[in-house]
């Protein structure tokens, strides 16, 4: 077998510590020269570390995924060295950790770790795209899946230098200076994946701001300039949702082959694992469809976050009671945007959401409220119930968009919030995990404290039917009580038109 020769460029910093590298206390190299047993080879060099870093953790899970990952279980080897590369001890203490007896002494760690992709388990499977794959052409790197990092080091600086064929292109957030990538803790390595690998590449600006596409596709069936001829217009419309996006530069990374499993967001980029098949114009529009969820996160909740997510454990899974509003608000707002910018029609917004109802009622478990499905999301039965998320999340969401408007006479709905919470938290200030909901009603109206307590900490079926009306548009329902469609009245009364206006983002004209 030939063997490609290797990127000098990274071969290099591997080796070499530059002046910049001095300051970032954990300092890692990853060679993917193992592709055949999917294997990367992790070395991380250290100055030193202290009694306290005796412990070197593995994640057992990564914000926004939701389920146990325990990435300690794909560590096949595990060694420390000190300065004359002699092995210091250390003993595998559960299934994420491993303890070092003298970490003083320590300035190398070297361990082997497979790609998550391409090894079976038998429970708690890592989704496809939240995970990691190292094959001949082509390599995915999610931070958590790949690294660990010693207990009490979770904030330090680090580096990393990859080396992988010198024929590949690589697609990150990271940023890349003297050869190596740079991160300002574990948490943005986590929430930066990288893409390696036989890659098409695609630029967009949006206001200001370079959105860069990286497309791997097994046979070439779909490039980046594809998607982004496909994606520009919802780009652009988020653009004018947001007003000016909250980010300096995005990356969309794109994995297309035999499995279709989904999407995973992150701060400046999100990632795909989906079905490769022939592009055509549907296949772009499924793909915009799924992008315009994940891009809105640059919102949710990387603007708009509580201290469980900006103060990760990945010790420890804690879930946060407001996935309501990272995933269920931001569903709504994938398609509400594009909705007010004139990219779907009314029929279209309302068909899906007529699905999002039926699935509501028929898929999952009704008795779990929006807040009980959060709170259970790493449990068993809380994965069993995960996904209505995206469905009763996105309908509630679009419910008190609806009653903001209609308490403001149209001036304030539930993208206004969202604009009024990132204006008072943002990336670097989390609000309160247990008062964001004191927070929403002083911003909007005590009526609201009602709405959260029946249809997001409680578990009352969302009054679709009632809501709609208000905007004069008509939920038919079949015998059984199941929506079948929405007919929009075309000569509403002058409030209706008023309060429809209001919800489609245009001006009212009222005879």
């Amino acid at each position: 077998m030939n063997t490609p020769t290797f990127c000098l460029l990274v071969t290099v910093a591997a080796v070499a510590t530059t002046r910049a590298d001095a300051a970032e206390p954990l300092r890692y190299s990853v060679d993917l020269g193992d592709r055949t047993g999917h294997v990367f080879a992790v070395t991380l060099d250290v100055d030193s570390l202290s009694p306290k870093n005796d412990v070197f953790q593995f994640a057992s899970t990564a914000p926004g995924t939701y389920q146990v990952m325990d990435i300690g279980r794909y560590v096949r080897s595990f060694e420390a060295l000190d300065r004359k590369g002699q092995p210091i001890a250390t003993e595998h203490v559960s299934t994420n950790q491993w303890r070092i007896a003298e970490p003083r002494r320590v300035r190398t760690i070297h361990y082997s770790i497979v790609a998550t992709r391409d090894t079976v388990v038998s429970e708690h499977v890592v989704y496809p795209m939240c995970g990691s794959t190292l094959q001949e052409d082509h390599a995915q790197i999610n931070g958590q899946a790949v690294f660990g990092f010693p207990r009490g080091m979770q904030a330090a600086p680090i580096s990393i230098a990859l080396k992988y064929p010198s024929d590949w292109k690589i697609g990150t957030a990271l940023k890349l200076t003297a050869g190596r990538y740079h991160a300002d803790n574990f948490d943005q390595l986590v929430d930066s994946p990288i893409l390696l690998g036989r890659l098409t590449t695609a630029r967009i600006d949006v206001t200001g701001v370079p959105i860069e596409i990286f497309v791997f596709s097994r046979t070439d069936q779909i490039t980046a300039p594809q998607l982004a001829a496909a994606m520009s217009s919802m780009l652009y419309a988020a653009g004018g949702f947001l007003g000016k996006l909250p980010v300096d530069r995005y990356a969309f990374l794109y994995d297309f082959g035999p499995v279709s499993a989904g999407a995973w967001e992150h701060s400046y980029s999100s990632e795909y694992v989906l079905n490769e098949v022939p592009y055509s114009p549907a296949i772009g529009a499924r793909v915009t469809d799924i992008a315009a969820h994940e891009f809105f996160h640059v919102v949710t909740p990387l603007n708009i976050h509580s201290e469980i997510i900006e103060h990760f454990n990945f010790e420890t899974p804690v879930p946060s009671q407001h996935l309501w509003l990272y995933e269920g608000t931001t569903e709504w707002a994938a398609h509400k945007m594009q909705l007010e910018s004139g990219l779907k029609m009314p029929d279209a917004y309302l068909a899906t959401l007529v699905g999002k109802i039926r699935s509501d009622r028929l898929q999952f478990d009704t008795t779990y409220s929006l807040s009980k499905l959060a709170k259970t999301s790493f449990s068993d039965s809380g994965q069993v119930q995960y996904g209505n998320i995206y469905q009763r999340g996105a309908v509630v969401a679009g419910l008190l968009d609806i009653k903001l408007l209609e308490l403001s006479g149209g001036k304030h709905g539930l993208r206004d919030l969202i604009t009024d919470l990132s204006k008072s938290y943002g990336k670097k200030r989390a609000f309160p995990e247990d008062s964001l909901f004191d927070v929403i009603v002083r911003k909007t109206s005590p009526d609201v404290r009602d709405f959260v307590t029946r249809y997001i900490k409680g578990a009352e079926h969302p009054p679709v039917k009632e809501y709609y009306a208000k905007l004069g548009i008509t939920l038919v329902e079949d015998p059984n009580g199941l929506p079948v469609k929405f007919e929009v009245d075309p000569n509403p009364t002058p409030e209706q038109l008023r309060l429809r206006a209001a919800w489609l983002g245009r001006p009212a004209i009222v005879p």
